[in-house]
Protein backbone atom coordinates (compact mmCIF):
# COMPACT_ATOMS: atom_id res chain seq x y z
CA UNK A 1 0.00 0.00 0.00
CA UNK A 2 2.82 2.41 0.85
CA UNK A 3 4.16 2.24 -2.71
CA UNK A 4 0.70 3.02 -4.04
CA UNK A 5 0.44 6.08 -1.79
CA UNK A 6 3.78 7.37 -3.12
CA UNK A 7 2.97 6.94 -6.82
CA UNK A 8 1.32 10.41 -7.21
CA UNK A 9 4.40 12.09 -5.69
CA UNK A 10 6.61 10.37 -8.27
CA UNK A 11 4.44 11.89 -10.99
CA UNK A 12 4.95 15.37 -9.55
CA UNK A 13 8.71 14.85 -9.35
CA UNK A 14 8.85 13.61 -12.94
CA UNK A 15 6.94 16.65 -14.16
CA UNK A 16 9.12 19.01 -12.10
CA UNK A 17 12.20 17.48 -13.76
CA UNK A 18 11.10 19.07 -17.05
CA UNK A 19 12.89 22.18 -15.82
CA UNK A 20 16.18 20.42 -16.58
CA UNK A 21 15.07 19.57 -20.12
CA UNK A 22 13.45 22.81 -21.31
CA UNK A 23 15.31 26.08 -21.72
CA UNK A 24 12.44 28.47 -22.19
CA UNK A 25 9.26 29.13 -20.27
CA UNK A 26 6.43 26.75 -21.05
CA UNK A 27 4.23 28.01 -23.86
CA UNK A 28 0.70 29.24 -23.19
CA UNK A 29 -0.67 26.59 -25.55
CA UNK A 30 1.00 23.81 -23.59
CA UNK A 31 -0.18 25.22 -20.25
CA UNK A 32 -3.77 25.37 -21.50
CA UNK A 33 -3.69 21.78 -22.70
CA UNK A 34 -2.10 20.50 -19.49
CA UNK A 35 -4.56 22.37 -17.26
CA UNK A 36 -7.44 20.86 -19.21
CA UNK A 37 -5.89 17.41 -19.00
CA UNK A 38 -5.49 17.67 -15.22
CA UNK A 39 -9.12 18.79 -14.90
CA UNK A 40 -10.36 15.83 -16.94
CA UNK A 41 -8.44 13.30 -14.85
CA UNK A 42 -9.70 14.77 -11.57
CA UNK A 43 -13.34 14.87 -12.67
CA UNK A 44 -13.27 11.28 -13.98
CA UNK A 45 -11.53 10.03 -10.83
CA UNK A 46 -14.12 11.80 -8.68
CA UNK A 47 -17.03 10.18 -10.50
CA UNK A 48 -15.84 6.63 -11.25
CA UNK A 49 -13.49 6.04 -8.34
CA UNK A 50 -15.18 7.99 -5.53
CA UNK A 51 -18.84 8.93 -6.02
CA UNK A 52 -20.01 5.70 -7.68
CA UNK A 53 -18.30 3.47 -5.05
CA UNK A 54 -19.75 5.70 -2.33
CA UNK A 55 -23.29 5.02 -3.57
CA UNK A 56 -22.52 1.33 -4.23
CA UNK A 57 -21.56 0.86 -0.57
CA UNK A 58 -25.04 2.07 0.43
CA UNK A 59 -27.03 0.20 -2.22
CA UNK A 60 -28.98 -1.60 0.49
CA UNK A 61 -30.57 1.73 1.41
CA UNK A 62 -32.44 1.90 -1.89
CA UNK A 63 -33.06 5.37 -3.21
CA UNK A 64 -31.47 6.83 -0.08
CA UNK A 65 -28.10 5.39 -1.10
CA UNK A 66 -27.30 8.76 -2.64
CA UNK A 67 -27.44 10.59 0.71
CA UNK A 68 -23.86 9.84 1.92
CA UNK A 69 -22.50 10.76 -1.52
CA UNK A 70 -24.44 14.04 -1.58
CA UNK A 71 -23.58 15.03 1.99
CA UNK A 72 -19.93 14.04 1.70
CA UNK A 73 -19.56 15.85 -1.62
CA UNK A 74 -20.90 19.12 -0.21
CA UNK A 75 -18.73 18.80 2.89
CA UNK A 76 -15.67 18.32 0.70
CA UNK A 77 -16.52 21.40 -1.33
CA UNK A 78 -17.05 23.40 1.86
CA UNK A 79 -13.77 22.19 3.37
CA UNK A 80 -11.72 23.30 0.37
CA UNK A 81 -13.62 26.60 0.28
CA UNK A 82 -12.61 27.23 3.89
CA UNK A 83 -8.96 26.38 3.20
CA UNK A 84 -9.00 28.59 0.09
CA UNK A 85 -10.39 31.54 2.07
CA UNK A 86 -8.04 31.18 5.05
CA UNK A 87 -4.73 30.15 3.44
CA UNK A 88 -2.59 32.95 1.97
CA UNK A 89 -1.62 31.88 -1.54
CA UNK A 90 -0.82 33.19 -5.00
CA UNK A 91 -1.72 31.55 -8.29
CA UNK A 92 0.70 31.33 -11.19
CA UNK A 93 0.16 34.14 -13.68
CA UNK A 94 -1.39 36.54 -11.17
CA UNK A 95 -0.03 39.20 -8.83
CA UNK A 96 -2.99 39.42 -6.45
CA UNK A 97 -2.70 37.15 -3.38
CA UNK A 98 -5.75 35.34 -2.03
CA UNK A 99 -6.64 34.24 1.47
CA UNK A 100 -5.65 35.95 4.70
CA UNK A 101 -2.91 38.57 4.56
CA UNK A 102 0.54 37.28 5.43
CA UNK A 103 4.13 38.44 5.03
CA UNK A 104 5.27 35.55 2.86
CA UNK A 105 7.53 35.45 -0.18
CA UNK A 106 6.05 35.07 -3.64
CA UNK A 107 7.62 31.63 -3.92
CA UNK A 108 6.08 30.50 -0.62
CA UNK A 109 2.62 31.75 -1.64
CA UNK A 110 2.87 30.01 -5.02
CA UNK A 111 3.82 26.79 -3.25
CA UNK A 112 0.83 27.14 -0.89
CA UNK A 113 -1.51 27.53 -3.86
CA UNK A 114 -0.26 24.26 -5.30
CA UNK A 115 -0.52 22.57 -1.90
CA UNK A 116 -4.22 23.44 -1.83
CA UNK A 117 -4.55 21.72 -5.21
CA UNK A 118 -2.70 18.60 -4.13
CA UNK A 119 -4.36 18.04 -0.76
CA UNK A 120 -7.63 16.59 -2.13
CA UNK A 121 -5.70 14.36 -4.52
CA UNK A 122 -3.81 12.84 -1.62
CA UNK A 123 -7.08 12.40 0.26
CA UNK A 124 -8.61 10.62 -2.73
CA UNK A 125 -5.72 8.16 -3.01
CA UNK A 126 -5.78 7.49 0.72
CA UNK A 127 -9.50 6.85 0.92
CA UNK A 128 -9.60 4.42 -2.02
CA UNK A 129 -6.68 2.41 -0.62
CA UNK A 130 -8.40 2.39 2.78
CA UNK A 131 -11.55 1.08 1.13
CA UNK A 132 -9.64 -1.57 -0.80
CA UNK A 133 -7.76 -2.79 2.27
CA UNK A 134 -10.93 -3.11 4.36
CA UNK A 135 -12.33 -5.85 2.12
CA UNK A 136 -15.89 -4.70 2.82
CA UNK A 137 -16.24 -2.29 -0.11
CA UNK A 138 -16.64 -2.61 -3.89
CA UNK A 139 -13.21 -0.97 -4.25
CA UNK A 140 -10.46 -3.40 -5.28
CA UNK A 141 -6.72 -2.96 -4.87
CA UNK A 142 -6.33 -2.68 -8.65
CA UNK A 143 -8.95 0.07 -8.86
CA UNK A 144 -7.20 1.93 -6.02
CA UNK A 145 -3.95 1.54 -7.94
CA UNK A 146 -5.70 2.94 -11.02
CA UNK A 147 -6.61 6.08 -9.07
CA UNK A 148 -3.01 6.47 -7.90
CA UNK A 149 -1.64 5.98 -11.41
CA UNK A 150 -4.22 8.35 -12.93
CA UNK A 151 -3.41 11.11 -10.44
CA UNK A 152 0.32 10.49 -10.97
CA UNK A 153 -0.16 10.98 -14.73
CA UNK A 154 -2.09 14.16 -14.01
CA UNK A 155 0.70 15.30 -11.66
CA UNK A 156 3.32 15.12 -14.41
CA UNK A 157 2.03 18.20 -16.25
CA UNK A 158 1.14 19.83 -12.92
CA UNK A 159 4.74 19.46 -11.73
CA UNK A 160 5.97 21.04 -14.96
CA UNK A 161 3.47 23.90 -14.65
CA UNK A 162 4.94 24.66 -11.22
CA UNK A 163 8.67 24.27 -11.83
CA UNK A 164 8.87 26.07 -15.18
CA UNK A 165 7.45 29.41 -13.94
CA UNK A 166 9.73 29.13 -10.90
CA UNK A 167 12.69 28.90 -13.25
CA UNK A 168 11.38 31.80 -15.35
CA UNK A 169 11.08 33.88 -12.16
CA UNK A 170 14.85 33.60 -11.63
CA UNK A 171 15.24 30.50 -9.46
CA UNK A 172 17.93 27.98 -10.33
CA UNK A 173 16.93 24.77 -12.08
CA UNK A 174 17.68 22.73 -8.96
CA UNK A 175 15.64 25.04 -6.71
CA UNK A 176 12.77 25.09 -9.19
CA UNK A 177 12.78 21.29 -9.31
CA UNK A 178 12.87 21.08 -5.52
CA UNK A 179 9.94 23.49 -5.08
CA UNK A 180 7.92 21.66 -7.73
CA UNK A 181 8.63 18.29 -6.13
CA UNK A 182 7.88 19.46 -2.59
CA UNK A 183 4.53 20.82 -3.76
CA UNK A 184 3.47 17.20 -4.17
CA UNK A 185 4.73 16.10 -0.75
CA UNK A 186 1.36 16.91 0.80
CA UNK A 187 -0.25 14.12 -1.23
CA UNK A 188 1.33 11.10 0.52
CA UNK A 189 1.00 12.91 3.86
CA UNK A 190 -2.70 13.49 3.25
CA UNK A 191 -3.13 9.94 1.95
CA UNK A 192 -1.55 8.36 5.03
CA UNK A 193 -3.63 10.57 7.33
CA UNK A 194 -6.83 9.49 5.60
CA UNK A 195 -5.85 5.82 5.72
CA UNK A 196 -5.27 6.06 9.47
CA UNK A 197 -8.56 7.87 10.01
CA UNK A 198 -10.47 5.49 7.77
CA UNK A 199 -9.36 2.52 9.84
CA UNK A 200 -11.09 4.14 12.81
CA UNK A 201 -14.07 5.56 10.93
CA UNK A 202 -14.93 2.76 8.49
CA UNK A 203 -18.71 3.24 8.94
CA UNK A 204 -18.43 6.71 7.38
CA UNK A 205 -16.22 5.59 4.47
CA UNK A 206 -18.98 6.37 1.91
CA UNK A 207 -18.98 9.95 3.21
CA UNK A 208 -15.19 10.10 3.04
CA UNK A 209 -15.14 8.90 -0.58
CA UNK A 210 -17.61 11.62 -1.56
CA UNK A 211 -15.76 14.16 0.59
CA UNK A 212 -12.59 13.60 -1.46
CA UNK A 213 -14.63 13.91 -4.66
CA UNK A 214 -16.11 17.22 -3.54
CA UNK A 215 -12.68 18.56 -2.61
CA UNK A 216 -11.30 17.66 -6.04
CA UNK A 217 -14.30 19.18 -7.81
CA UNK A 218 -13.71 22.42 -5.92
CA UNK A 219 -10.15 22.63 -7.21
CA UNK A 220 -11.28 21.93 -10.77
CA UNK A 221 -14.15 24.44 -10.78
CA UNK A 222 -12.51 27.19 -8.75
CA UNK A 223 -8.97 27.09 -10.07
CA UNK A 224 -8.12 24.80 -12.99
CA UNK A 225 -10.98 25.45 -15.41
CA UNK A 226 -10.94 29.27 -15.03
CA UNK A 227 -7.17 29.30 -15.64
CA UNK A 228 -7.53 26.95 -18.60
CA UNK A 229 -10.44 28.87 -20.16
CA UNK A 230 -9.18 32.44 -19.83
CA UNK A 231 -7.50 34.19 -22.75
CA UNK A 232 -6.61 32.56 -26.04
CA UNK A 233 -6.31 28.88 -26.96
CA UNK A 234 -9.03 27.76 -24.56
CA UNK A 235 -10.03 25.12 -27.11
CA UNK A 236 -6.79 23.32 -26.27
CA UNK A 237 -7.87 23.01 -22.65
CA UNK A 238 -11.14 21.46 -23.83
CA UNK A 239 -9.21 18.88 -25.85
CA UNK A 240 -6.94 18.23 -22.89
CA UNK A 241 -9.95 17.77 -20.61
CA UNK A 242 -11.43 15.20 -22.98
CA UNK A 243 -8.20 13.22 -23.19
CA UNK A 244 -7.68 13.29 -19.42
CA UNK A 245 -11.28 12.31 -18.67
CA UNK A 246 -11.28 9.37 -21.08
CA UNK A 247 -7.85 8.18 -19.93
CA UNK A 248 -8.89 8.12 -16.26
CA UNK A 249 -12.23 6.49 -17.11
CA UNK A 250 -10.52 3.73 -19.08
CA UNK A 251 -7.92 3.18 -16.35
CA UNK A 252 -10.61 2.81 -13.70
CA UNK A 253 -12.79 0.42 -15.74
CA UNK A 254 -9.94 -1.72 -17.13
CA UNK A 255 -7.96 -1.95 -13.89
CA UNK A 256 -11.03 -2.03 -11.64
Amino acid sequence: MLIGLLIPLLGTMLGSAFVFLMRDEMSVRMQKWLLGFASGVMVAASVWSLLIPSMAMEEGSGKWSVVPAAVGFLLGMGFLLLIDVLTPHLHIGTDKPEGLRAHLSRTAMLALAVTIHNLPEGMAVGVVFAGASSGDTPITLTSALAVAVGIAIQNIPEGAIISMPMRAAGNSRRRSFLIGSLSGAVEPVGAVAVVLLASLLMPVLPYMLAFAAGAMFYVVIEELIPEASSGQHSNLSTIGFSVGFVLMMVLDVVMG
